[in-house]
């Protein structure tokens, strides 16, 4: 009798997910150390994790971590990844800017995703108001949710996610846009399952030209095609008329202003301007954080 191997679809293999495996795959664990807490695991009739933070051979922080992952909730430790400091949710996921954070992204979900489309523009009243920061850690917490996500940096004037997320490609939005580079320029994030970035590329003299073509359109359809949720990174209303070409497109906005520096008229100005051009302000978020 002959085998016959039968290829199993990738979605269908179960993965290992035991602390002792993950452990080991994080490099927390050598093979030497998990054959020592096997044994005293044994021995004691103890949990793996709890015979091995007994041992010393890892931290209380290395079990959070992989009992993370199991839930499919993944984060980065301190020192961990070359991504910028700034990507709180990836770094430092249960501190109160975060569980912010996850609560703007269900308000979003029930607000804005549930009933007109994938994707949302997000804008900044003024330069420094963390626009950028609000967005990079937004599309963080949407693939910790387990939903396909992809960040552009349309900030064509001032991009800052090639720094947030350490992307080496020169090329992105502006060379997909004059046709100098495809869709192969989006970056997936490797260590953020579902998570991928699409920077700005090279810095055009003529921006707000480039996003009202057409080809900036095509392109927002076309990944409203590949993907749950889309965050378009805007530069702020202070700084040019960018964003209105952007908005137009992604149909709503969230505006970004900075607690107690941002003057409420400003944001008042700014979401009339939005609502005059047809689009939706979706909400306004004032930062304290970055």
């Amino acid at each position: 009798m002959n085998l016959i191997q039968v290829p199993v679809p990738d979605n269908m293999i179960k993965r290992d997910t035991s602390i002792g495996r993950l452990l080991l795959d994080l490099g927390k664990l050598t093979p030497e150390g998990a054959e020592r807490v096997l044994r005293l695991q044994k021995e004691k009739g103890l949990r793996f994790g709890d015979a091995a933070l007994s041992l010393g051979l890892v931290s209380s922080e290395d079990i959070r971590q992989v009992v993370s992952m199991q839930f499919d909730y993944p984060y980065l430790q301190a020192g961990q990844g070359s991504y910028s400091r700034e990507l709180v949710a990836a770094y430092q996921p249960f501190t109160p800017q975060v569980e912010a954070l996850r609560a703007l992204r269900t308000q979003l979900v029930l607000r804005w995703f549930a009933e007109h489309g994938s994707t949302i523009a997000i804008t900044g009243v003024q330069s420094g108001d963390g626009s950028s920061y609000i967005a990079a850690n937004l599309a963080v917490v949407f693939s910790q949710l387990g939903e396909q996500t992809l960040l552009i940096d349309a900030n064509l004037r001032q991009p800052r996610q090639h720094k947030i997320f350490n992307l080496k490609g020169q090329r992105g939005l502006s060379d997909i846009i004059v046709g100098r580079a495809d869709l192969d320029a989006i970056v997936r994030i490797e260590s953020f399952m579902g998570l991928s970035v699409l920077g700005a590329g090279t810095i055009p003299p003529n921006p707000q030209e480039l996003l009202s073509r057409s080809a900036f359109s095509e392109l927002l359809n076309s990944a409203a095609n590949q993907y749950d949720v889309i965050i378009v990174d805007t530069s702020s209303a202070d700084e040019s008329a960018d964003y209105q070409s952007i908005v137009a497109r992604t149909g709503g906005a969230l505006v970004v202003a900075r607690k107690n520096h941002t003057k409420l008229a400003k944001i008042n100005d700014l979401s009339k301007k939005i609502k005059e051009i047809g689009a939706q302000v979706v909400g306004a978020v004032l930062n304290e954080y970055e």
